[in-house]
């Protein structure tokens, strides 16, 4: 396939275009504004623009598909170049769910402690060597990319961020991954810049819930009473494991 990244200097969008290289994908993009870590490690995989801005002449119908990143504007000329094309336009996210929908896929969510977890459980399974799939927003000490897609692995890990998915998709992430395995490590209200009032926030939450799909499992935390509300009202077909934190303690 050959992917044309918009936006390719952010932090996961980077990551996702290394992956991509990695799985054996044909990889272009452009950014206006590429800065180290991402720069670095770019140029590393052959993967970095020789000039920086937006150039529509990259943009042309044999794409397979477009991977757009949140710095892109709506007005943004590869951006626009892409829709007159009718080029197939993914956010980071669409895309990830696209790469990883015939997988078992667990996604950790929660205003604080989602990319600790995260990192916590790829931790404990590379040291029981036991081969995944993911997706982690920051750089892990112990791991080269902070994504990875195999055809090998059978079950992703993926760190579940509320905020929007693009410019042209106001939905937050982590709507987008359906995930079977769930954990919800707490609500305190952020992001708001897009969420204005905390209802609106915790009912991003309320709607993450709801994209479990049928037979999943949530894990949440039982101390958050925000949260504990909203799984209180959630009815669905799921299994809920809730945890509590006591004197430093985790009581399932």
């Amino acid at each position: 396939m050959k992917i044309h990244f918009i936006a390719i200097g952010g932090s996961a969008m980077h990551n996702l275009a290394i992956a991509l290289k990695l799985k054996g994908f044909s990889i272009s993009g452009s950014d206006d504004i590429i800065r180290d870590p991402s720069k670095s490690r770019l140029a590393k995989h052959g993967l970095l623009p020789e000039s920086e801005g937006w150039f529509p002449k990259k943009i042309n119908k044999d794409l397979d598909a477009i991977v757009l990143g949140m710095h892109a504007k709506k007005n943004n000329l590869e951006l626009l170049e892409a829709q007159k094309n009718g080029l197939k336009i993914y956010s980071y996210p669409e895309f990830i769910f696209e790469m990883s929908k015939d997988k078992l896929r667990v996604v950790i969510g929660g205003s604080h402690g989602k990319t600790s977890i995260t990192s916590m459980i790829l931790h404990v399974l590379k040291i029981q060597n036991i081969e995944t799939d993911f997706m982690v927003g920051a750089q892990l000490s112990g791991f080269d990319v902070m994504v990875k897609l195999s055809e090998k692995s059978k079950f992703i890990i993926l760190e579940g961020d509320e905020y929007l998915s693009s410019v042209i998709d106001p939905r937050p992430k982590f709507h987008l991954y359906k995930p079977n395995f769930a954990v919800i490590s707490g609500i305190a209200w952020d992001h708001i810049n897009v969420f204005k009032t905390f209802e609106d926030y915790c009912n991003q939450f309320r709607t993450f819930i709801n994209t479990i799909e049928d037979n999943g499992i949530l894990v949440y935390n039982l101390n958050d009473i925000h949260l504990s509300k909203i799984v209180k009202s959630i009815k669905r077909k799921i299994k809920l494991i809730p945890y509590s934190m006591i004197e430093n303690q985790i009581i399932w």
